[in-house]
């Protein structure tokens, strides 16, 4: 009996091995004729956007009926979901209908991809892939509030990063989220008009604001604090007040940065000038940090423009001249108001207004609004935001622009350019909207219609609160009640997202945060518009190059 047996599973085994190899038995080639994703065809290798997240379905076409009980679903694979999927092939098996077992979230990637080898029956043997992302949800993420409300909201948020996130040691404003010990100069500039916003807002007392106020302005007048001919540099240690190199040649002064810093310095200055006598100590002390500035050193033997940067051990390497149209009007107006170490009005003419060349008087029309500064299009938007924190433009005018106007169309350039979208980036609208420096996906860039990457930043519609407070509060409310779950945090708005490739960053940057604080501010009551343009150093700057205001 065991012989007989044995015997004939060896006949079986030599039958299977003989039908494996018989050469009459052909096994199809099988190839994906398309997949649509809720009806929409994706093309294998690309990826698809905006699909519907509340009902998803998914349909595979082949070239031929397949055998449906020799299905390997390993072989279909569909990342994303934490759970399988169901499947049903229709009744000529030629079409496959893969629905997810679990409930797709909005603004989320995934991929369906079917693996090469042996499958229902027959062998694919191409490489097929097919991506999606879904569109995000529209619903409301948090209560509905006020605008006074939302914009008290957004303002408490953003100034507990100055607030909470300062430096323990010298109160400076650190870099961005994770910068530790590094303190940056222009952000801290930033900071100093944020404390301001905070004890008018009862966010703090005035006693808990002039003392951290106190302890950087004491911190930044040591004598073991850099300076180089006055001039901060761009980064220092918030402990040791010793500069950290910006990069490998910028290891001195950086003149706007300083100028930055100096803003915020002269609006604190006038806040308390007629306070206690302990808060009034501190304005002669500041007014002896502006007048240690040698602005004029910085023309590079008398040439009429001002350059950025000076090192101690490598001069002027960086090479960089302060002109055309960007963010550092603010330098020259300073600059011209120094009672010690002023540059003369040519310096502003011929090296920053170019004779009023391109490109800084500009004057062609973008989506039919004249532009009558800078460069094509605009450029980034902090161009309207850095100096303007304190510089009120609404009456600022000289022989090259009304600034309110310049200001004004910049902004609804770079908001028209988004709306048209012509690199087609998802979610650019009416309500997604603003193009300036940030954060991206891999690394930071100054985003502008000329150089769009597909990254939205907060801050370019927020702090263009006011000069378009419409179309900035549109873009308000969309934030935060539509994107919120995503960019909203513990410090306010996040620093950019893409809803192209569903990127969201997770970090602050003070030189975005802080203009969102001072402009809702100067927008709502232009506290730190009036205080910056009452002080005579500001005045003197601005009669100096011929400005009215």
């Amino acid at each position: 009996m065991k012989i007989t047996l044995f015997v004939l599973a060896l006949m079986i085994a030599a039958f299977g091995s003989c039908q494996e190899k018989d050469p009459n038995v052909i096994v199809p080639n099988i190839a994906i004729e398309s997949v649509f994703i809720n009806d929409k065809l994706v093309p294998n290798q690309t990826v698809i956007n905006e699909v519907d997240f509340r009902n998803v379905e998914i349909r595979v076409a082949f070239n031929t009926p397949v055998d449906t009980k020799r299905f390997n679903r390993d072989d279909f694979f569909l990342s994303g979901f934490t759970a399988n999927y169901h499947y049903r092939f229709d009744p000529s098996r030629r079409w496959l209908y893969i629905k997810p077992s679990e409930r797709v979230n909005p603004l989320s990637f995934h991929r369906l991809t079917i693996f090469p080898g042996q499958n229902l029956g027959g062998t694919f043997s191409g490489d097929y892939s097919f991506g999606f992302r879904t569109r995000l949800d529209s619903t409301p993420k948090f209560p509905r509030i006020s605008d006074e409300e939302l914009l008290t909201l957004v303002q408490r948020q953003t100034f507990r990063f100055f607030w909470d996130y300062a430096h323990p040691v010298s109160g400076l404003t650190r870099e961005r989220s994770g910068s530790g010990d590094l303190v940056t100069m222009g952000g801290s500039g930033f900071g100093l008009m944020a404390i301001l916003v905070g004890i008018e807002r009862n966010f703090i007392t005035r006693q808990q604001g002039f003392e951290r106020i106190r302890t950087i302005v004491n911190f930044l007048n040591r004598s073991n604090t850099d300076r180089f001919h006055g001039a901060f540099p761009h980064w220092m240690s918030g402990t040791t007040g010793r500069t950290i190199p910006f990069s490998a040649r910028d290891d001195g002064a950086d003149l706007v940065e300083t100028a930055f810093l100096m803003q915020g310095l002269l609006a604190v200055q006038e806040y308390f000038r007629n306070g206690s006598p302990e808060e009034r100590a501190i304005v002669p002390i500041i007014q002896q940090m502006y007048e240690n500035v040698q602005w004029s050193f910085f023309r590079r033997n008398n040439e009429n423009v001002l350059y950025w940067h000076w090192s101690p051990n490598f001069g002027w390497a960086m090479n960089h001249q302060i002109g055309g149209w960007d963010e550092a009007l603010i330098v020259y107006v300073l600059a011209a108001g120094s009672p010690t170490h002023p540059i003369p009005a040519e310096v502003y003419h011929q090296g920053w207004a170019r004779n009023g060349q391109y490109p800084m008087v500009n004057n062609r029309v973008y989506y039919g609004i004249r532009l009558p500064l800078g460069p094509t299009l605009g450029g980034p938007l902090f161009f309207s935001h850095y100096s303007f924190l304190g510089l009120d433009p609404r009456n600022l005018r000289d022989r090259y622009a009304n600034y309110w106007e310049q200001v004004v169309a910049h902004t609804l350039i770079n908001r028209a350019y988004c709306i048209d979208n012509p690199r087609n980036f998802v979610g650019y609208s009416k309500y997604v909207w603003g193009l300036t420096a940030s954060d991206i996906e891999r690394g930071y860039t100054a985003s502008s219609p000329t150089n769009d990457v597909g990254v939205i930043a907060p801050t370019a519609a927020l702090s263009s609160m006011p000069f378009t407070p419409e179309y900035s509060l549109q873009a308000l409310r969309f934030f935060y009640y539509v994107l919120g779950d995503r960019i909203w945090g513990p410090h306010g708005f996040y620093d950019a997202f893409n809803l192209t490739t569903l990127w969201f960053a997770r970090s602050y940057l003070a030189i975005n945060q802080g203009p969102i604080i001072i402009m809702i501010e100067n927008h709502r009551t232009g506290l730190i518009w009036d205080l910056f343009m009452r002080n005579e150093n500001v005045r003197r700057g601005l009669d100096a190059l011929g400005f009215t205001y």
